[in-house]
């Protein structure tokens, strides 16, 4: 199949390029930064210069390929709309990647004891209402568009493309090697489901050949405390004792949406549908990961 994906100098994007890649896929990847291009068409993709903002480019793409994989932004409608344009009544499939912060509360560090199913009814922070309404708009297109929404949690893992990182666990490293100190927010005992990036390319690709028109996952293996996972990176780095930070020092640090909705907030998931499709995933630890990655 002709694949076309946004984000394909991404983690995410990059990752399922080359899986969609090594099963005998042909991918043209949209790359926003020319300097990029190269790296994506080193790696077997060909690039197509270009921003989720360019809609006559993506609906272009969209009409000539068989399938679209969205892999840049969970929240850019106007990109969503346009690709909608360019598959409207093909029945092509369009796999559209969004994030499980839309179901994040503001906890900062505390725990809840809210646990999502895919079919739990999510009234989202004001902040992701936009997010929640945008992957209704994605399902909402079947059965003219084989729509499907993989919404995905913390990722963790190497890229299995060109050179990139995924956003949470990233930052806390950093924020560990600059200042010398492994730090949670809060008390730390949020948990947030995790899965390993080479589980959730082995996903993509198997809804891209199997999953049902208005299908939504949630894409996890398992889940994570922060104050566990950094202190994984302190004892990955060697660093002691991981330590709680006030909450107004990690959002001026980090800014609020990463602190307070991808850091800070609960996001605890269940995705029966995945493992229903066929999804095996084979990674369960985001510890034990870091703990070898560093």
């Amino acid at each position: 199949m002709k694949i076309f994906l946004t984000g394909a100098s991404g983690y995410i994007g990059g990752s399922i390029a080359a899986r969609l890649l090594a099963a005998g896929h042909e991918v043209r990847g949209l790359v926003r930064d020319p300097a990029k291009a190269a790296a994506v068409q080193a790696a077997g993709a060909t690039p197509v210069l270009g921003t989720l903002d360019d809609a006559a480019i993506l609906t272009r793409e969209a009409q000539a390929a068989d399938a679209v994989i969205n892999a840049a932004n969970s929240d850019h409608r106007g990109a969503i709309e346009a690709l909608v344009a360019g598959l409207a009544g093909s029945g092509k499939a369009l796999l559209h990647t969004s994030g499980s912060s839309l179901v994040g509360d503001t906890a900062m560090g505390e725990p809840s004891d809210a646990v999502f199913a895919e079919d739990t009814p999510v009234t989202p922070a004001p902040e992701k209402a936009a997010r929640v309404a945008l992957n209704d708009y994605v399902l909402a297109q079947a059965p003219g568009i084989r729509s499907v929404v993989l919404c995905n949690t913390l990722i963790y893992g190497d890229t299995l493309g060109v050179p990139a990182q995924s956003v949470q666990l990233p930052r806390l490293i950093a924020q560990a090697r600059q200042s010398g100190i492994a730090r949670y927010i809060g008390r730390g005992l949020n948990r947030w489901s995790t899965v390993h990036v080479a589980d959730v390319a082995d996903l993509y690709l198997l809804a891209l050949e199997k999953a049902p028109a208005g299908s939504f996952y949630y894409v996890e293996n398992g889940e994570s405390a922060f104050r566990d996972m950094v202190q994984a990176i302190a004892d990955g780095l060697g660093l002691g004792e991981a330590q709680s930070w006030p909450a107004e020092d990690a959002i001026a640090a980090w800014g609020r949406e990463m602190a307070v909705f991808a850091l800070g907030s609960n996001s605890r998931v269940r995705g029966a549908g995945a493992r229903a499709l066929g999804w095996a995933p084979q990674h369960a630890s985001a510890e034990e990961w870091i703990r070898q990655a560093l």
